[in-house]
C-alpha cells in the first residue's frame, strides 16, 4: 500500500525573550592618594643654620650700616654731626631722619643748630593760653599710668580754676576706689579749695554725677592709674568716652621713649584731648618725650616741675623746652655715641643715614 506522506518538519519554535539584567556596576577604585611633594630645600634648613644666617645677615648690615655713616660724615659732615647730638639727646632716629631731611647743604653748624631748632619747633604742638581748659570749662579726665602724677596734676588744674573763676564754678571726680587713701588724697585738696569731691563707681554712676554737676563752669576727674599693659584701659577709655569726657594723658618725661609710645597707644583710643608732661624736673632730658608728643601729634598743655599746688604746673614755654631737648650729652656721658654707632642705632631702627627709611 502506498505510504503516507512524510510530515514537514514542525517549525522551531521562538526562543523565549531573555529577560534583561541590569549590568553589573564596576567600582572603580578611588585613587590612590598623591605622593606628598618633597619639601623644597629651604624647609629642611635646620633652625641652628638658619639663626647663623640671620646672625651673618645682622653682621653685613651693620658694616653697610658703618660704610654708609662714614660715606655721609665726609659728604655732609654738619648734618651727621647734628643727627649724631640729637640721637645722643634722645631723640628717636625715626624723628630725627624727618627732621634733618630738608637741612640745607650750606649751613654751618651753628646756623643747622638753630635750623634743627626751628623745624622741631614747628612740629611740636602747645596750648598757647588757658583758655582752651580753663577759660572754657569743660568735663576733663586725667590719665595715664601708675605714679605719673595724675591726682597731684588734677589739684594743680582745680587751683588754677579757683584762682580764675571761684571754688562754686568747680567740682572734683574720682573714679580711683580701689587703692587705699587713694580717693582721700583727692578730698584733702578738696577742702583746702573749698570744692566738693564726688567717688564714682562705675559708667553709670559717672553719668548721673556728670549729670547733676552740669551747671558747673568745670568739673576735673581724677581716674585710677594702670599699666598700659593692663585690659582695664579699654574700659576705662569706654566709660569716659560714653560721658563725653575729654581726656589729658600724662606722660612721664623720666621715661623712656618706646615705653611712652605703648602708652600712648593704649590710651589714645577714641582719640585724646592731649597730654601734659610730668616730673620735668627729674629728666635728664626731655628729647624723648617731646619726641613722642611730637611723632604722635600730641597737643602738650602743661608741664609740671614738682609737687607744690598750684606753683609747679606752667603753661609750656617752648623755647625753653627746646632747649632741654637738644642739650647735648656731656663728653664723658656713657650714653654719649662714638664712632659709627649712630649709624648702626639708624640701621637697626630701619632707618638709612641718608634718604630716609631703608626699603
Amino acid at each position: 500500500p502506498p505510504r503516507a506522506p512524510a510530515q514537514a518538519p514542525a517549525a522551531p519554535r521562538p526562543a523565549a525573550p531573555i529577560a534583561s539584567r541590569p549590568m553589573p556596576r564596576i567600582e572603580t577604585p578611588a585613587p590612590a592618594p598623591a605622593a606628598p611633594a618633597a619639601r623644597s630645600e629651604a624647609e629642611v634648613v635646620p633652625a641652628s643654620v638658619m639663626a647663623e644666617i640671620r646672625a651673618l645677615r645682622q653682621i653685613v648690615e651693620q658694616h653697610m650700616a658703618g660704610f654708609a655713616w662714614g660715606e655721609t660724615a665726609r659728604n655732609e659732615p654738619v648734618k651727621t654731626e647734628l643727627l649724631r647730638q640729637m640721637l645722643d639727646s634722645g631723640f628717636s632716629p625715626q624723628l630725627a631722619r624727618e627732621l634733618l631731611d630738608d637741612l640745607p647743604h650750606e649751613l654751618d653748624a651753628r646756623q643747622a643748630q638753630a635750623w634743627a631748632r626751628g623745624a622741631a619747633d614747628r612740629a611740636l604742638r602747645t596750648l598757647g593760653s588757658d583758655h582752651d581748659i580753663i577759660e572754657r570749662g569743660g568735663v576733663f579726665a586725667l590719665v595715664g599710668p601708675t605714679g605719673v602724677g595724675k591726682t597731684t596734676t588734677t589739684a594743680k588744674l582745680a587751683a588754677r580754676c579757683v584762682l580764675r573763676h571761684g571754688a562754686s564754678k568747680l567740682a572734683l571726680v574720682t573714679t580711683d576706689g580701689y587703692r587705699i587713701g587713694a580717693h582721700e588724697q583727692l578730698r584733702i585738696y578738696g577742702r583746702i579749695l573749698g570744692v566738693p569731691v564726688h567717688l564714682v563707681k562705675d559708667g553709670d554712676d559717672l553719668r548721673q554725677t556728670l549729670a547733676e554737676l552740669s551747671h558747673k563752669h568745670m568739673v576735673l576727674v581724677d581716674t585710677m592709674g594702670m599699666s598700659q599693659r593692663d585690659q582695664m584701659v579699654t574700659e576705662q577709655i569706654g566709660m569716659l568716652s560714653a560721658c563725653n569726657v575729654q581726656r589729658l594723658l600724662l606722660l612721664n618725661a623720666t621715661g623712656r621713649g618706646d615705653t611712652m609710645d605703648d602708652v600712648v597707644r593704649a590710651y589714645r583710643g577714641g582719640g585724646l584731648a592731649g597730654c601734659i608732661l610730668t616730673k620735668v624736673d627729674e629728666a635728664a632730658s626731655l628729647a624723648p618725650a617731646l619726641d613722642v608728643a611730637m611723632r604722635h601729634g600730641l597737643k602738650l598743655h602743661y608741664v609740671s616741675n614738682g609737687q607744690r599746688v598750684p606753683e609747679d604746673l606752667h603753661l609750656p614755654n617752648r623755647a625753653y623746652l627746646l632747649h632741654r631737648a637738644f642739650k647735648d650729652a656731656p663728653e664723658s656721658s656713657p650714653h654719649r655715641f662714638a664712632g659709627v654707632e649712630p649709624g648702626l642705632v639708624m640701621a637697626s631702627a630701619g632707618v638709612a643715614a641718608v634718604g630716609g627709611r631703608r626699603g
